[in-house]
């Protein structure tokens, strides 16, 4: 677990970790999705609804676009960009949470249930004061839908800012 939190402090600095951890919530997603009855594992409730489709009418979201790409942005700067979605289920859709992939990457989202043909949006507002370089970020949204979770991704080139006398720890 320590390990883990380690990880996740350290990502926002480093793109190929970041990278590596959404390879590993990828497949531990999928890997949580195929659990046999015949695992050893005692379930947590936190992957107890993972393993099995609920029976009867779900909702389900269609997004116009999952990925975005800022573009080149400065340092410093802060951008959002807002996803929409429509209910193309067969019941009214709850997002019952968002959670961007570090600390720098706030999510907003629809709170009232949306119904069956309505719509809805997922904002991801992103901060990219300490972040130079290329930027992969995700926005993991979690609903009464099936798959439960749905990743939402967004990236930018952020120029690093100016003046190299700011690069030294203390002025």
């Amino acid at each position: 677990m320590i390990v883990a939190l380690a990880t996740v402090f350290t990502a926002c600095k480093d793109r190929e970790a970041e990278k590596r951890i959404a390879e590993l919530e990828s497949r531990l997603a999928d890997l949580e999705g195929k659990k046999t009855a015949t695992s050893t594992s005692t379930p947590t409730p936190a992957t107890a609804p993972a393993e099995e489709k609920p029976e009867g009418p779900l909702p389900a979201f269609q997004f116009e676009k999952t990925e975005h790409d800022f573009g080149t942005i400065n340092e410093g700067q802060v951008v959002e960009y807002t996803y929409k979605f429509k209910n193309t289920g067969e019941a009214p859709l709850i997002i019952q949470g968002a959670q961007g992939s570090c600390g720098c990457t706030v999510p907003e989202w629809s709170k009232d249930p949306i119904p069956v043909g309505g719509t809805g949006y997922v904002k991801a507002k992103f901060d990219s004061n300490g972040k130079p370089n290329i930027q992969n970020k995700t926005v993991t949204v979690t609903a009464n839908t099936w798959p439960k979770q749905t990743v939402l991704r967004f990236k930018a080139m952020v120029t690093p800012k100016s003046g190299g006398s700011d690069a030294g720890p203390v002025r």
